[in-house]
């Protein structure tokens, strides 16, 4: 496993920011760590990363242990924060060759990153003139200078434009062809764009271990339906499998059913004995934002 984590524990005096984390992930995986802001995100990447010592657990990356080996286990390990660490006095090819000397690499390897990460237009200019796009590349230049085996990101996409967020996913997923990717973000469709897998983090526990392939297959069912007028939600929670009734706005309501059976004729029947006119009645796809907020709620 390229990153495995054991009963990760956490806590800031009597606060706990994470309880009992435990996931793998394997070599080549690109994942998702997903949650609302203050769910422990930050955290568990600063974990992993060997910059903070857990209360309780462990930590590994190539099946070195961060608690017993941290310098040889960071040694393979690609990190860019949320914050992106830049001297922006610096020139970007000045950047580079920085890291370059840090981890005693070849003068070769500055003109490879350049040219994966596509700043050959911008490697004679200094940091503070280039747009976050290309800021946040140079961030991912010195992340892989030195090939890692695993490449954590925090919070990769956020703030871009459409136009960027395309440029940046599509970095990320030529990055992935030899490195193990861990994201960290607030934003589904960041996830849905990019990830086999997700991690689901909330109030520092981690809710959920899903393959994104495998959404289609989820056993839960929604049904929006709009009615003439508003019903109280406990008249709809009579009807059979249902977990949850949400009034989204107005008089339309989503009903979620823990059966793979279409539950919309159901929904009519009940419509029919109660005297409620329904002006639409859909079967609405299963998503990681449906999934999400249902988990959270």
């Amino acid at each position: 496993m390229s990153i495995k984590v054991v009963n990760l524990t956490k806590s800031y005096g009597k606060q706990r920011v994470l309880s009992n984390i435990n996931f793998e992930i394997p070599a080549g995986q690109i994942t998702g760590l997903l949650g609302p802001n203050g769910a422990g995100k930050s955290t568990l990447m600063k974990i992993i990363t060997g910059y903070l010592i857990p209360n309780n657990g462990e930590a590994k990356i190539n099946q070195i242990s961060l608690a017993n080996n941290k310098i040889n286990a960071q040694k393979t390990i690609g990190y860019l924060p949320e914050q992106n660490p830049l001297y922006d006095e610096m020139y970007v090819r000045e950047y580079l060759e920085f890291h370059r000397n840090i981890h005693q690499l070849p003068s070769k390897r500055i003109d490879e990153v350049i040219d994966i990460t596509r700043l050959e237009k911008e490697a004679h200019k200094k940091i503070e003139q280039l747009s976050k796009g290309y800021k946040q590349r140079v961030g991912f230049a010195a992340a892989i200078i030195h090939e890692p085996k695993v490449l954590i990101l925090d919070e990769p996409t956020s703030g871009f434009d459409p136009k960027q967020l395309v440029e940046i996913r599509n970095l990320i997923k030529e990055i992935s062809k030899s490195t193990t990717v861990l994201i960290s973000t607030h934003i589904m469709q960041e996830v849905e764009a990019l990830c086999e897998r997700v991690l689901i983090i909330n109030k520092g526990e981690l809710i959920a271990d899903k393959m994104m392939n495998n959404f289609n297959s989820y056993k839960q069912q929604i049904i929006e339906v709009e009615f003439d007028y508003r019903v109280e939600k406990v008249a709809l929670e009579i009807l059979p499998n249902v977990d949850n009734v949400i009034n989204t706005k107005g008089f339309v309501y989503e009903i979620y059913f823990s059966t793979e059976i279409d539950m919309r004729p159901k929904v009519f029947d009940l419509a029919h004995d109660i005297g409620l006119k329904i002006v639409s009645l859909n079967k609405v796809n299963q998503s990681l934002e449906n999934y999400f907020l249902e988990l959270i709620k």
